[in-house]
Order: C-alpha cells, then sequence, then structure tokens
C-alpha cells in the first residue's frame, strides 16, 4: 500500500539564498527535535557544475499515539510511549548554473511500520539572477523567488514481516487451524492492509503539519539573511543550539 501526499509553495527569495538556508536550517525555532547534522560526503562535478550532498540527521521522534495503539509492545525498540531516537538520510543536487535543487529525505528507522521518502524540486523563477549568494543578496528588489514541490510517499510493510516470519517458522509443521489462530491473536478483526491503509494515513497527517513547520523554518533562516546576511544565519544558529542543548539537559 502506498499514500502520495504533495505540496507546493513559493519562497520570496533567489535559489541561491534558499539553498543556503536549507543546508543551515539545523537547528532553527521550529526544529528543536533536529539533535544533529552530518556530512557523509560531498562533491562538486566540474562538469555539470552541480553540488552533490549526502548528510545524515539525528533526531527526537515519537510515534503518534494512535498508531502505537495498534502496534504490539517491543516492536518498535523505543523509549516509553515510542519516544526515541532516529536517523534520516539526506540526499541533495544542486545547479544554481541551470536554477534548481533536488532533495530527498527518508526515514532508517521503523521502517517496518512505516517507510517515508520526501523528495522537493526546487526552481529559480522571476528575473535572471546571479549564482552567488553574495550580489543576490544585493538584487533583493528584483522580481525573484523560488518555487518548490514536494512530493511525500508513505509506505507501510507492517504485518507482512510478522506474518513471514510466521510461516517461515512454522513451515512444514502447522495445518490451517494453527494459522487461522494465529491472525486472530493480534489482527483480530484487522486485515493486514486495513493496518496499512491507517497507519499511512497517519503518516499523511503527521507529514502535513511537519512540511508547514518546515516552511516556517526556512522562513526564519532566510530572514536571518536578509538581515545579517551569513554571519545573521550564523549567529541564529548558535543561538538555537545553545536551546537544544539547554533542552536536552533538562529532560
Amino acid at each position: 500500500m502506498v499514500k502520495i501526499h504533495k505540496t507546493n509553495q513559493t519562497y520570496a527569495y533567489p535559489l541561491p539564498a534558499v539553498s543556503l538556508a536549507y543546508f543551515l536550517r539545523y537547528p532553527n525555532p521550529y526544529s528543536t527535535h533536529v539533535l544533529s547534522t552530518d556530512v557523509i560526503s560531498r562533491s562538486f562535478d566540474p562538469l555539470t557544475q552541480r553540488l552533490h550532498t549526502t548528510r545524515l540527521h539525528l533526531k527526537r521522534s515519537k510515534l503518534p499515539p494512535a498508531i502505537l495503539k495498534i502496534l504490539p509492545k517491543g516492536i518498535l525498540g523505543a523509549g516509553v510511549g515510542g519516544e526515541g531516537k532516529s536517523f534520516v538520510l539526506e540526499k541533495s543536487t544542486v545547479d544554481v548554473k541551470e536554477g534548481w535543487m533536488e532533495t530527498e529525505s527518508q526515514n532508517l528507522e521503523w521502517t517496518g511500520v512505516l517507510s517515508v521518502i520526501e523528495r522537493a524540486k526546487y526552481t529559480r523563477t522571476g528575473t535572471e539572477m546571479s549564482s552567488d549568494v553574495k550580489n543576490a543578496a544585493l538584487e533583493m528588489g528584483k522580481d525573484v523567488r523560488t518555487d518548490v514541490t514536494t512530493t511525500v510517499t508513505f509506505r507501510s510493510r507492517f504485518g507482512q514481516a510478522l506474518r513471514g516470519n510466521r510461516w517461515k517458522g512454522d513451515k512444514g509443521e502447522s495445518n490451517v487451524g494453527e494459522a487461522e489462530e494465529e491472525k486472530k491473536c493480534f489482527f483480530s478483526s484487522w486485515s493486514t492492509s486495513s493496518l496499512q491503509r491507517t497507519i499511512e494515513g497517519m503518516g499523511v497527517r503527521r507529514a502535513r503539519d511537519s512540511l508547514v513547520k518546515s516552511s516556517h523554518g526556512m522562513n526564519v533562516v532566510l530572514e536571518r539573511w536578509r538581515n545579517g546576511g551569513l554571519g545573521g544565519m550564523l549567529e541564529g544558529m548558535r543561538r538555537d543550539r545553545e536551546l537544544v542543548i539547554s533542552a536536552g539537559k533538562e529532560t
């Protein structure tokens, strides 16, 4: 089963500024759950003039209570109430010369419950601008903007692995009656497909809120760039990092 959520939005900033904000968006007031970001690899292709980056984000995470109610205890390997930490793998390609950036992020934890892949395409629109961030700041008065199309794909395979393990372990020993009894043990009146649809639907609703917060966070970082340039961005990151560290000590 698969669900897809698609959104479109526009930032009233040039692509060089938006791409810079993307890489410097953590932490911000709307992403205090992000604990760390590490660059796994980064390379620049002189032929295509494209920058390729792979990063790993560590985040505090918590599954929605509605999902926890339908999952057996211990399946997540998380703390009480589904709380824990999870990694998100992010890949990106920036082509400032042609005027676009593509990103892809996916969760590495709890994929057996719900796999989430977020893809975004950032496209330069409006007046042609310099590919340099510093020059772009001088041209802010022009009709420039960056359009973003984000597509989030949700796929739940929950139930398939459990069912497969049962049949594998009982091969040659179980009969039809025992198999039916095992189904009733947990799934009861739920079918595997209905569970998957439920989990995916909850994921979509949560993603809507997450994308709104992500947009707010990007705008905060972009406003810092408008008012203080790169120095303003970095100073804001420093203050937000202190807040994240303080919150971690309190918990």
